[in-house]
């Protein structure tokens, strides 16, 4: 029996829809199919691997800039990029550090969620030979497990632009290296791809802080040359009371006019303070900026200072018992700040000050410390100072006696350590003699620096002339004549442009006096030539094979330090704390006359065998004047021209005139 057409055609339909259906799914079904299985966004390679902190670099874009030149390594290009860290560990990082060392002659121009640290200073910046960043104004990484998977709470992105310079247009510009700049951390492994860099740090199992407190529940204290607190100790509504206090902790570090800036990142201002002042006293940034919108009706005429970059200095000594402007523990030493070594008491400056804050930030319990902190000093050394650090706040003494302590709102920690001045900016050179050499090497060149009026008449690239040792007791620009006359005895080509001077204020000779079996002796000279006097100065020599021979000193205080080691620390016998300023000649035609110090020193020998004075070992491989590290001579004094080759008493003079010469005239 032959089935109608008309049921024939339903079969085939009802056939068809079914096998859709299996095959393909109905509608509904595929879009709910298509929803749970959209693939999900990647993690970087590596992250998921990395147990601890993950970071990445990654380079975005850059487009050539104006002017456009034929010589690819000074055409400049703007750059775009990204750094990411990522807390992939069980343990939270606080105040977390990234350092990139770029290598295309790189200037950054702004970074998002972090500032520059260790020296660096404000956008823009040269950061051709690397930069350290740290978090703002997050700080701290947490751990997932700590927030549930949150990544805003975990990780940190850095958005960079700015300027580079050389490589073709193909090129994609990497950093040479990134890693974590906190202590305790270690980055082994440095993967590269085509437009970015991935590393994973971890905690080094080996490390052992020997400079920070105990744990508490915020970052432990770090201990440098120089540390500075920032602890809020009232809070209110729209501002709050904050306590500085600097310390000086570092055995040849000292600070002598200091001056303290930071920055003010949320439009904050400084009301008023006491136990320091700021360099300039004037409102009108807070009237025409955003504190003079936000606070209508506010009396600016009052504050202090409304400058983004404030710079604040100590008080004179004669404002200490001043109660509105002083009595503060600890506060107005004019400025000095002296080694822990000479003198404990004297080694701390405390100042308050009262800060308004700017909306959003006016509720007491938004606190955030001013950044970019730097120290810098008359003749010191200089300091590279890390970002505010949250510590747990710092306790105080109760004002009633009953021993009870009262604590800080909220405390934050700076830490400054000196550094190795650089070429040509030193502030305090050496001029090395000795007894077998009739030649006086003299400092370096340029070695505090040359401006550009001074280069037009002298070389600032060469060589310092070797000169007569008499010729070390006359100011720079009266020594021309003697070393011309050296050079032509010594039948050494005398160059058109002269070197230009060292134009140190402070210059220290050290000669070796004598040599001999069972020990030796060296006589160190310190010169002032400038126009302001050094009270309670000190000095201090390392020498590295040496040191432990030192036996005394006649004309100075003298001290073998434990720390740093193979160091001597001198400075001045009572009634002779003073290192005078520079005075005119006893007459028109007479040259200016240095203020003057010196000493002899003595040593033994423990074991003569190992000592060679002459090739190196009676010369200090450093020398510190009042923190500052001085430029060392580029040579020895060379025993080729010994003494014999001149009649034996003229130098016998020499010598008798550099140990009389007046110390204090």
């Amino acid at each position: 029996m032959k089935m109608p057409w008309m049921k024939l055609m339903c079969l085939a339909f009802l056939f068809l829809s079914l096998r859709n259906q299996i095959c393909y799914g109905a509608p509904d079904d595929y879009d709910d199919y298509d929803e749970e299985e959209e693939p999900k966004e990647k993690n970087p390679p590596g992250q998921d691997k990395c147990n601890g902190i993950f970071l990445m670099y990654t380079f975005t874009e850059r487009n050539k800039e104006l002017p456009h030149v034929k010589n690819v390594t000074a055409q400049a290009w703007s750059f775009k990029s990204k750094a990411t860290l990522v807390n992939t560990g069980l343990e939270e990082l606080k105040g977390w550090k990234m350092f990139i060392r770029f290598q295309h002659r790189e200037v950054l121009v702004s970074a998002t969620n972090a500032i520059l640290v260790d020296g660096a200073g404000d956008f823009p910046a040269k950061v051709e030979k690397g930069a350290t960043l740290s978090g703002y104004p997050n700080t701290d990484l947490k751990t997932s497990v700590d927030t549930a998977g949150d990544l805003t709470k975990m990780s940190t992105e850095i958005e960079f632009t700015g300027t580079m310079f050389g490589l073709n247009e193909k090129a994609i510009p990497l950093p040479k290296s990134i890693r974590l700049a906190n202590d305790g951390w270690k980055c082994p492994m440095l993967t590269t791809y085509r437009t970015f860099l991935t590393t994973c740090c971890h905690k080094d199992p080996k490390y052992k802080s020997l400079n920070q407190s105990a744990k508490g529940k915020y970052t432990p204290r770090q201990y440098g040359d120089v540390n500075l607190m920032y602890d809020v100790l009232k809070s209110y509504e729209g501002s709050y009371e904050a306590q500085v206090t600097i310390d000086n902790d570092g055995t040849l570090s000292r600070l002598d006019n200091w001056n303290l800036t930071w920055e003010w990142m949320r439009g904050e201002f400084i009301h008023s303070m006491r136990g320091a002042y700021t360099r300039r006293i004037e409102y009108s940034d807070c009237i025409f900026g955003l504190p003079g919108q936000y606070l209508k009706g506010f009396d600016f005429s009052q504050v202090m200072n409304c400058k983004k970059r404030p710079v604040i200095s100590d008080l004179p000594l004669e404002k200490a018992n001043d109660t509105e402007i002083g009595h503060i523990p600890n506060c107005c030493k004019n400025g000095s700040l002296v080694s822990p070594v000479m003198d404990e008491n004297n080694a701390r400056a405390v100042f308050q000050l009262r800060v308004y804050k700017l909306p959003p930030d006016t509720p007491k319990t938004v606190l955030y410390p001013p950044q970019r902190w730097n120290i810098t000093s008359l003749v010191s050394a200089h300091y590279h100072c890390s970002a505010p650090v949250r510590v747990d706040p710092s306790a105080f003494p109760e004002a009633t006696g009953t021993g009870a302590k009262t604590y800080a709102v909220a405390s934050w920690q700076v830490v400054c350590n000196m550094t190795k001045p650089k070429k040509k900016r030193a502030k305090c050179c050496v001029s090395f003699t000795a007894y077998y050499s009739n030649g006086a090497v003299p400092c370096s060149t340029c070695a505090c620096g040359c401006d550009d009026s001074q280069t037009d008449k002298c070389n600032p690239s060469s060589r310092a002339m070797l000169l007569p040792p008499d010729a070390l007791l006359l100011p720079a620009e009266n020594r021309t004549a003697k070393i011309k006359a050296y050079a032509k005895l010594k039948k050494k080509p005398v160059p058109r442009a002269m070197p230009c001077p060292d134009n140190c204020v402070v210059s220290i000779n050290w000669h070796v006096s004598s040599d001999h079996k069972a020990g030796w002796t060296a006589r160190m000279t310190l010169f002032n030539w400038g126009e302001t006097q050094f009270k309670d100065w000190y000095a201090a020599v390392e020498l590295k094979k040496t040191a432990s021979g030192y036996d005394d000193v006649y004309s100075f205080n003298g001290t073998k330090l434990v720390s740093p080691k193979n160091t001597i620390f001198f400075q001045g016998l009572k009634g002779l704390e003073y290192l005078i300023e520079i005075k005119n000649g006893s007459s028109d035609s007479k040259p200016k006359v240095p203020g003057k110090q010196q000493s002899v020193i003595s040593f033994t020998k423990k074991k003569p065998e190992a000592i060679n004075i002459r090739k190196g070992d009676g010369f200090p491989s450093k020398v510190f004047f009042n923190g500052a590290e001085c430029a060392l001579p580029d040579s020895l004094p060379s025993a080729a021209t010994l003494l014999s080759s001149m009649p034996l008493l003229f130098f016998s003079a020499i010598a008798f005139l550099l140990i009389t010469y007046p110390f204090h005239s």
